[in-house]
C-alpha cells in the first residue's frame, strides 16, 4: 500500500509539476509567518514561560530557556481558576457584545447606506466617495482622530454641551468607554459593509422588483422577498468577515485606550496585555489566549456555515 501511495505522488507530481512549483512559495511564506508562530504559540501554552524564564541573548552570553512544562494547566487556570471570571470570562462576555453590536450596527447601517446609494440621484459618485473615506483612512488616523474629539473638551462634549446634554468621560468612564469603542469602530467598519451590499444589490435584476411592484407588493415586501433573499450570499460572507474583524479588532480598542480601560479591554488586546504591556510579561498566558481565540472562530466558523448551508438547502 505504501508503494501505490508513492507512485501515485510521484505520478502526480510528474503530471502537475508547475502547479507544485507555483504555489510552493505561498506554501514557504505562509508556514513561516502562519505555521511556525502557531506551533510556537501552542507549545508556550504548555510551559509556564515569562520573559524571566525564556532563553535570550545578552551581548555575547547566551541564556537558554528556564521554563517548565505544565501541560494543560494554563488552560485550566485561565477558564476555571480562581480569577477565571475577571481574566477571562468578563472579557469574553464583553468581546461577543461588542462583536454583536458593531456587526449588527455595521450590516444595518451599511445596508441602508447602500439601498440609498442605488438609487439614481445627482451627485451619487461624490456621495459614494465621501462614505468611503472612513475606510480609505489608515486605521490609526480616524481612532486618534475620535480620540482626540471624544476627549474632555472635545468636538463632541462641546456639541453635547451646545445642546444641553450630559457630557460623559468617554475615555475615562468604564461603559462609556464601551460606548466610544463602538462608535468608532461602527465608524471604521461601515464602509466595508455600504460597498459589498452596494455591489450585491446592483447584482439583483430590476425585473424582479417591476414584477414585484406589478403584483402589487409594498416597498416593505419587495425589500423582504426580493432585496433581503437577493443578498443572501454577499450578507453571509460580509457578516462572516464582519465577526471575524470584530472579535479580533485588536487596533481600534488599543489605539483608543492603550493598557487602560481594563473594562473595555476585548480578549485580543487583554492577550497582548497579557504578554507585552506588563512585566513581567506572561508568553504562556497570552499564547493561551490567542488559542482560545483561534479555537471560539473556528467553532463559530464551523457552525455558521453549517446553519447557512442548511438555509440553502430548506429554500431550495
Amino acid at each position: 500500500m505504501a508503494v501505490a501511495v508513492v507512485q501515485r505522488i510521484r505520478l502526480s507530481y510528474s503530471k502537475y509539476w508547475y502547479a507544485y512549483a507555483m504555489i510552493a512559495p505561498v506554501v514557504v511564506v505562509l508556514g513561516v509567518l502562519v505555521g511556525y508562530p502557531l506551533v510556537r504559540g501552542f507549545y508556550l501554552t504548555l510551559t509556564n514561560a515569562t520573559s524571566l524564564n525564556v532563553g535570550r541573548q545578552i551581548g555575547v552570553n547566551h541564556i537558554p530557556d528556564s521554563f517548565d512544562f505544565v501541560g494543560l494547566d494554563n488552560y485550566a487556570d485561565v477558564l476555571w481558576g480562581p480569577t477565571a471570571y475577571d481574566r477571562f470570562w468578563s472579557h469574553f462576555i464583553w468581546t461577543v457584545i461588542w462583536t454583536a453590536i458593531c456587526v449588527l450596527l455595521h450590516y444595518s447601517i451599511g445596508l441602508g447606506l447602500a439601498m440609498l446609494l442605488n438609487r439614481k440621484m445627482r451627485g451619487r459618485s461624490l456621495y459614494r466617495l465621501v462614505l468611503i473615506l472612513p475606510w480609505a483612512v489608515p486605521t490609526f488616523v480616524t481612532v486618534f482622530s475620535w480620540r482626540l474629539m471624544l476627549a474632555d473638551g472635545g468636538a463632541v462634549n462641546g456639541l453635547l454641551s451646545m445642546l444641553h446634554l450630559p457630557e460623559p468621560g468617554w475615555l475615562s468612564d468604564p461603559l462609556a468607554q464601551k460606548c466610544a469603542a463602538i462608535l468608532v469602530n461602527t465608524w471604521v467598519g461601515v464602509p466595508f459593509m455600504m460597498i459589498s451590499l452596494l455591489g450585491g444589490l446592483q447584482s439583483i435584476p430590476a425585473e424582479l422588483y417591476e414584477a414585484a411592484e406589478m403584483d402589487g407588493a409594498s416597498a416593505w415586501q419587495r425589500f423582504r422577498y426580493v432585496t433581503l433573499p437577493g443578498l443572501r450570499t454577499v450578507s453571509s460572507t460580509v457578516v462572516l468577515l464582519g465577526v471575524i474583524w470584530t472579535f479580533n479588532q485588536f487596533a481600534v480598542i488599543f489605539l483608543l485606550f492603550g493598557s487602560g480601560a481594563p473594562d473595555a479591554q476585548i480578549l485580543v488586546t487583554w492577550a497582548y496585555r497579557l504578554g507585552f504591556g506588563q512585566q513581567p510579561a506572561d508568553y504562556a498566558q497570552s499564547a493561551t489566549y490567542g488559542i482560545l481565540l483561534l479555537s471560539i472562530l473556528i467553532v463559530f466558523t464551523t457552525f455558521y456555515r453549517r446553519w447557512l448551508a442548511r438555509n440553502e438547502k430548506a429554500n431550495g
